[in-house]
């Protein structure tokens, strides 16, 4: 048991009515799980508003309540703890409940639009190669030293991360890498965490279906930057027109990174291959196993990090060679007949132009390229003619089709693609609304050299259709189809 006060510190109150001295079990802010002694934090969400819920959590035994508005009325023997925001209360009472412990390991935040999964899965790699107890928050995966669990949302909610922290610090973890969503900052999820230092790789057209303008997008992420506390460093790409932008207002130390512009950390392109990169970073060569243009932005935010983390140049870079890609992100197989099949997380404009150009980069063009694509029911729906668009300009062949339709129409979100294709690539395209009717269906038309991409699911095991998800693996499938087509 904790006392309810003590979990409430750093927390603005506004009003009290009952006792702040009372023994609490946990805290939740989902009513289902309560149980007797415990405290429910009303969140209103974009679904639901938990201060519906009061009257039920307080029936299940809540002992008190956190709200930003108090009932009409009071129950005796609970307490009820009025605060300006319940999305920060919870931040910082999940915090206080674990015992603060983002301050007993090194954390290191990595947001923008693409590249965080990489950045983050990559550095969690080379510290575990250096001989460190590492910590690892992403879209694909937690990780508390060797111990795996599930990931759901990028950014998970506060209590999650505290709990999942609380496990690190018990096992000694010296360092944790943790992607940072734009919604998990906007939400209050990473506020009561002490970040050691602030990763930003890009920013471009993404989750404007959450964020009204492209404006608010741009500053929620921002503010991350904005709370780092001044022991801690950041870490920008320059070369992104909001690189400099994110560290107009942080105390945090700057440092920068770029493969164009002045920058603290450098890299040159030397070779590009499907194989991988030969780099050279800070005037060192050094081959990766990672390919394209924006791995070497990534190699290169994951070196600077290290440095700044304390690891050696010349070992950083060792250690770099050894990484292997991360699921589902630019990962390919090779056919016995030599059809080339990638399938990659691409799900906005701007990550499926960079996938793109960088295998138009490697081919010979004496190959066809094969597009399969598709977007997400129930998200933005601004980017699905662009992403259709660049598909058909850069691929000699684009197959439009569904990826997690959810609640919509695969056939209407298919249609809504349709307007961004160029008449003079028309003739390329082809519309299958079945997504494994649509990877058959590429590799159908390939021949011996021909490149596949299968684009915006990459680690994603399953599709969600009207709310079911059903299995669903990318790779697997087309690794599968190859072998039955391709003997």
């Amino acid at each position: 048991m904790i006392i309810l006060k003590d979990i409430l510190y750093n927390v603005a109150i506004e009003a009290v009515q009952g006792s702040t001295e009372v023994a609490v079990n946990k805290i939740d802010f989902d009513s289902r799980k309560l149980e007797q002694n415990d405290v429910f934090i009303a969140i209103r969400g974009s679904v639901s508003d938990g201060h519906d819920y009061i009257q039920k959590a307080i029936e299940l035994g809540a002992v008190a309540i956190v709200c930003d508005t108090f009932p009409a009325s009071f129950v005796d023997g609970v307490t009820y703890v009025q605060v300006t925001d319940t999305n920060k209360a919870l931040a910082f009472m999940a915090a206080n409940f674990y015992g603060n412990p983002s301050e007993s390991l090194k954390l290191v935040g990595i947001t923008g639009t693409n590249g965080k999964t990489t950045i983050a899965s990559l550095l969690y790699q080379l510290f575990k190669k250096a001989g460190f107890k590492v910590g690892l928050l992403s879209t694909v995966k937690i990780m508390v030293d060797d111990v795996e669990y599930k990931a759901t949302h990028t950014t998970p909610d506060s209590l999650t991360i505290n709990h999942y922290l609380a496990e690190m610090k018990a096992a000694e973890v010296a360092y944790c890498f943790m992607e940072v969503s734009s919604h998990g900052v906007h939400q209050k999820r990473t506020e009561a965490l002490f970040f050691a230092g602030g990763v930003f790789t890009n920013l471009s057209h993404d989750h404007l279906d959450y964020h009204p303008t492209f404006a608010e997008y741009r500053d929620v992420k921002k503010s991350f930057f904005d709370n780092l506390p001044k022991s801690a460093f950041v870490l920008s790409n320059i070369d992104d027109k909001n690189g400099a932008v994110m560290m107009q207002n942080t105390l945090a130390k700057k440092r920068t990174y770029a493969l164009k512009s002045y920058a603290d950390y450098k890299a040159q392109i030397l070779e590009n291959q499907l194989s991988g990169l030969l780099l050279k970073v800070d005037g060192n060569e050094v081959w990766v196993k990672l390919i394209g243009t924006f791995n070497a932005y990534n190699v290169l935010a994951i070196y600077g990090t290290a440095i700044q983390l304390g690891l050696d140049s010349l070992e950083t870079l060792r250690l770099l060679s050894e990484l292997e890609s991360v699921s589902g992100r630019f990962q390919y197989i090779v056919s016995d007949s030599n059809v080339t099949a990638i399938v990659d997380y691409a799900h906005t404009p701007d990550a499926l132009e960079n996938v793109l150009k960088t295998i138009n980069d490697i081919r010979t063009k004496n190959e066809q390229l094969i597009t399969v694509v598709g977007c997400g029911g129930n998200r933005d729906k601004t980017k699905r003619p662009i992403m259709a668009g660049i598909a058909s300009e850069l691929s000699d062949k684009a197959i439009l089709t569904s990826d997690n339709p959810r609640n919509e129409d695969p056939a209407v979100i298919i249609s809504e693609m349709e307007v961004g294709v160029a008449a003079q690539n028309f003739k390329k395209i082809v519309s299958i609304t079945d997504r494994k009717q649509a990877i058959k269906t590429a590799c159908q038309l390939a021949q011996p050299n021909d490149i596949i991409l299968i684009a915006g699911k990459g680690h994603e095991t399953y599709q969600e259709v009207n709310g079911v998800r059903h299995d669903f693996d990318d790779m697997k499938i087309v690794k599968e189809l190859l072998e039955q087509l391709h003997k």
